[in-house]
Protein backbone atom coordinates (compact mmCIF):
# COMPACT_ATOMS: atom_id res chain seq x y z
CA UNK A 1 0.00 0.00 0.00
CA UNK A 2 1.78 3.38 -1.28
CA UNK A 3 2.51 5.68 1.52
CA UNK A 4 0.34 8.71 2.30
CA UNK A 5 2.11 12.32 1.97
CA UNK A 6 1.95 12.95 5.19
CA UNK A 7 3.49 9.79 6.16
CA UNK A 8 6.47 10.53 3.57
CA UNK A 9 6.73 14.08 5.42
CA UNK A 10 7.09 12.37 8.80
CA UNK A 11 9.66 9.83 7.61
CA UNK A 12 11.84 12.56 5.64
CA UNK A 13 11.68 15.18 8.66
CA UNK A 14 12.75 12.08 11.16
CA UNK A 15 15.06 11.39 9.21
CA UNK A 16 16.81 14.72 8.85
CA UNK A 17 17.05 14.41 13.02
CA UNK A 18 18.43 11.23 12.89
CA UNK A 19 21.58 13.08 10.51
CA UNK A 20 22.22 15.63 12.12
CA UNK A 21 21.40 17.85 9.39
CA UNK A 22 18.22 19.50 11.18
CA UNK A 23 17.82 20.84 14.70
CA UNK A 24 13.99 19.63 16.20
CA UNK A 25 13.87 23.24 16.92
CA UNK A 26 13.07 23.97 12.86
CA UNK A 27 11.16 20.38 12.35
CA UNK A 28 7.80 22.47 12.10
CA UNK A 29 9.05 24.82 9.46
CA UNK A 30 10.30 22.36 7.53
CA UNK A 31 7.97 19.36 7.75
CA UNK A 32 5.51 22.24 6.89
CA UNK A 33 7.95 23.13 3.66
CA UNK A 34 8.23 19.34 2.81
CA UNK A 35 4.65 18.67 3.06
CA UNK A 36 3.51 21.10 0.55
CA UNK A 37 6.80 20.32 -1.47
CA UNK A 38 5.38 16.66 -2.04
CA UNK A 39 1.54 17.98 -2.09
CA UNK A 40 2.75 20.10 -5.32
CA UNK A 41 4.53 17.22 -7.01
CA UNK A 42 0.96 14.38 -6.12
CA UNK A 43 -1.06 17.71 -7.58
CA UNK A 44 1.80 17.88 -11.00
CA UNK A 45 1.90 14.11 -11.01
CA UNK A 46 -1.84 13.69 -10.92
CA UNK A 47 -2.31 16.12 -13.16
CA UNK A 48 0.10 14.58 -16.03
CA UNK A 49 -1.87 11.30 -15.47
CA UNK A 50 -4.90 12.94 -16.82
CA UNK A 51 -3.55 14.30 -20.11
CA UNK A 52 -5.00 11.97 -22.82
CA UNK A 53 -1.99 10.48 -24.88
CA UNK A 54 -2.86 10.41 -28.57
CA UNK A 55 -3.22 6.67 -29.84
CA UNK A 56 -2.39 5.98 -34.18
CA UNK A 57 -3.92 3.67 -35.48
CA UNK A 58 -1.59 3.09 -38.41
CA UNK A 59 1.06 0.65 -38.32
CA UNK A 60 4.63 1.82 -38.97
CA UNK A 61 5.30 2.29 -42.53
CA UNK A 62 8.19 -0.38 -43.13
CA UNK A 63 10.46 1.58 -45.34
CA UNK A 64 12.71 -0.36 -47.50
CA UNK A 65 16.62 1.29 -46.80
CA UNK A 66 18.10 -0.11 -49.71
CA UNK A 67 16.15 2.11 -51.90
CA UNK A 68 18.00 4.85 -49.88
CA UNK A 69 21.30 4.57 -51.00
CA UNK A 70 21.93 4.81 -54.77
CA UNK A 71 25.25 5.30 -56.53
CA UNK A 72 24.87 8.74 -57.12
CA UNK A 73 22.57 9.95 -53.46
CA UNK A 74 21.00 8.99 -50.50
CA UNK A 75 17.88 9.96 -49.06
CA UNK A 76 17.20 10.72 -45.65
CA UNK A 77 14.15 8.13 -44.25
CA UNK A 78 13.83 10.95 -41.39
CA UNK A 79 13.10 14.03 -43.82
CA UNK A 80 13.25 12.87 -47.41
CA UNK A 81 16.44 14.90 -48.50
CA UNK A 82 18.38 13.54 -50.94
CA UNK A 83 22.32 13.85 -49.97
CA UNK A 84 25.71 13.02 -51.35
CA UNK A 85 26.41 11.66 -47.42
CA UNK A 86 24.15 11.60 -43.94
CA UNK A 87 26.66 13.62 -42.40
CA UNK A 88 26.68 13.71 -38.64
CA UNK A 89 25.33 17.54 -38.57
CA UNK A 90 22.43 16.49 -40.64
CA UNK A 91 21.39 13.11 -38.15
CA UNK A 92 22.25 15.96 -35.32
CA UNK A 93 19.05 17.89 -36.83
CA UNK A 94 17.28 14.67 -36.29
CA UNK A 95 18.19 14.38 -32.62
CA UNK A 96 20.23 10.78 -34.13
CA UNK A 97 23.53 10.19 -34.81
CA UNK A 98 24.70 7.23 -37.30
CA UNK A 99 24.42 4.48 -34.84
CA UNK A 100 20.65 5.41 -33.78
CA UNK A 101 19.62 6.31 -37.67
CA UNK A 102 20.53 2.54 -38.23
CA UNK A 103 19.01 0.81 -35.60
CA UNK A 104 15.67 3.03 -36.46
CA UNK A 105 15.89 1.71 -40.13
CA UNK A 106 17.42 -1.46 -39.52
CA UNK A 107 20.25 -0.93 -41.62
CA UNK A 108 23.50 -2.98 -40.54
CA UNK A 109 26.35 -1.26 -38.89
CA UNK A 110 29.06 -2.09 -41.90
CA UNK A 111 26.92 -0.25 -43.95
CA UNK A 112 28.22 3.17 -44.54
CA UNK A 113 25.45 6.31 -44.98
CA UNK A 114 26.88 7.87 -48.19
CA UNK A 115 26.35 7.19 -51.99
CA UNK A 116 28.56 4.54 -53.53
CA UNK A 117 30.11 7.00 -55.88
CA UNK A 118 31.01 9.66 -53.03
CA UNK A 119 32.52 6.40 -50.93
CA UNK A 120 34.61 5.35 -53.64
CA UNK A 121 35.69 8.23 -54.38
CA UNK A 122 36.75 8.69 -50.73
CA UNK A 123 38.67 5.41 -51.08
CA UNK A 124 40.46 6.20 -53.83
CA UNK A 125 41.64 9.31 -52.22
CA UNK A 126 42.54 7.48 -49.06
CA UNK A 127 44.51 4.87 -50.95
CA UNK A 128 46.57 7.94 -52.72
CA UNK A 129 47.23 10.12 -49.52
CA UNK A 130 47.66 7.06 -47.24
CA UNK A 131 47.28 9.39 -44.44
CA UNK A 132 47.83 6.60 -42.15
CA UNK A 133 51.79 6.96 -43.06
CA UNK A 134 51.88 10.78 -41.74
CA UNK A 135 50.61 9.70 -38.11
CA UNK A 136 53.07 10.05 -35.69
CA UNK A 137 52.90 6.17 -34.41
CA UNK A 138 53.99 4.72 -38.33
CA UNK A 139 56.79 7.71 -38.14
CA UNK A 140 57.93 6.75 -35.01
CA UNK A 141 57.83 2.67 -36.07
CA UNK A 142 59.68 3.57 -39.49
CA UNK A 143 62.26 5.13 -37.66
CA UNK A 144 62.39 2.20 -35.27
CA UNK A 145 62.47 -0.04 -38.39
CA UNK A 146 65.21 1.78 -40.37
CA UNK A 147 67.67 1.88 -37.31
CA UNK A 148 67.17 -1.54 -36.46
CA UNK A 149 67.78 -2.28 -39.65
CA UNK A 150 70.82 -0.32 -40.21
CA UNK A 151 72.44 -1.82 -36.87
CA UNK A 152 71.98 -5.38 -38.33
CA UNK A 153 73.07 -4.02 -41.96
CA UNK A 154 70.16 -4.99 -43.84
CA UNK A 155 68.46 -3.06 -46.37
CA UNK A 156 64.71 -1.77 -45.61
CA UNK A 157 62.19 -2.74 -48.66
CA UNK A 158 60.76 -0.11 -50.42
CA UNK A 159 63.44 1.78 -50.48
Amino acid sequence: MPQSVLEMTKELVLAEIQAGSLLPEDMHDTARRVFESLMALKSREELESLIPIPVTDTAPVLVDWRKSITRQAVTCLECGQTLKQLSVRHLRQHDLDGRSYRAKYGIPGTQPLLARETLTKQRRIAAEVKPWEKSTAYMKAQKKKAAAAKKSGRKIKGR
